[in-house]
């Protein structure tokens, strides 16, 4: 079954035409990788599937629920949907431990007890049990984008959306969090949608990779085939301008 679903989804900004006729299926358990160039549309995209953005036109259901029905509860998709933002979006005057153990208090009501073993054991996973205590003023960009990583799986998400997690980070620091997101990749349960400038992660754990350019989907085919057989002259100029090797 499909966790999310597009279908002839349109999107405008005024007049602008951000994204055009969307027709897209993401299984459960899938790994999706979105690449292309800047400005074409696969933020927006990536922003509509929990409703940060809305569609004009067309179906997007999302664990079988439609986006666009006014009877749907978004919250509800918000709690099964996690996202990774480019700038992190810690709040800044909680500890890391603390925005971990934030949204599970307030949403899915668990004790504090079990919330607090939780959170620590995500902050294990992604290496920084160690700055539990430390604000995030006292963190590297890097741990900064982990802790917002433990926080999206603190509410064990059937599916989650990153939106460029290393384009804001030091050269140094992205290394880091692709391990996270490798680590996490490998959870079969896990629907994972990508938005990425890093060949070398796409590469190596997407199932599929899907190319977008001036908010159309050109191509949507297999890791393998995207990278060593493009069929879209717009891929295949892409891939020529950037290091996939």
């Amino acid at each position: 079954m499909s966790m999310i679903e597009f279908n002839n989804v349109e999107k405008y900004y005024g007049k602008f035409h951000a994204l055009k006729n969307i027709n897209l299926k993401i299984d459960k358990g899938e790994t999706v990788v979105l690449i292309g160039p800047s400005g074409s549309g696969k933020s927006t995209l990536i922003r509509t599937i929990n409703g940060l953005e809305e569609i004009q036109e067309g179906n997007l259901l999302v664990n079988g629920f439609d986006l666009h029905d006014p009877k749907t509860d978004i919250n509800r998709i918000r709690k099964n949907v996690g996202m990774v933002f480019q700038h992190f979006n810690l709040y800044n005057n909680k500890s890391t431990l603390e925005n971990v153990m934030l949204a599970p208090r307030l949403v899915l009501k668990r004790s504090e007890e079990e919330n607090k073993a939780t959170a620590m054991a995500l902050l294990d996973k992604v290496g920084l049990a160690d700055k539990a205590a430390n604000m995030p003023s006292e963190l590297s960009g890097g741990q900064k984008q982990r802790a917002a990583i433990a926080r999206s799986l603190a509410m064990k998400p059937k599916a989650l959306l990153f939106d460029e997690p290393t384009s804001a980070l030091d050269p140094e620091m992205v290394g880091d969090v692709l391990d996270v997101m490798r680590d996490i990749a490998k959870d079969s349960s896990m629907t994972m949608l990508v938005v990425t400038h890093e060949m070398s992660f796409a590469k190596a754990v997407a199932d599929r990779v899907i190319f977008m350019a001036d908010g159309e989907i050109l191509e949507d085919s297999t890791t393998e085939e995207f990278f060593n057989n493009p069929k879209e002259p717009r891929a295949q100029q892409f891939l020529s301008q950037v290091d996939h090797k």
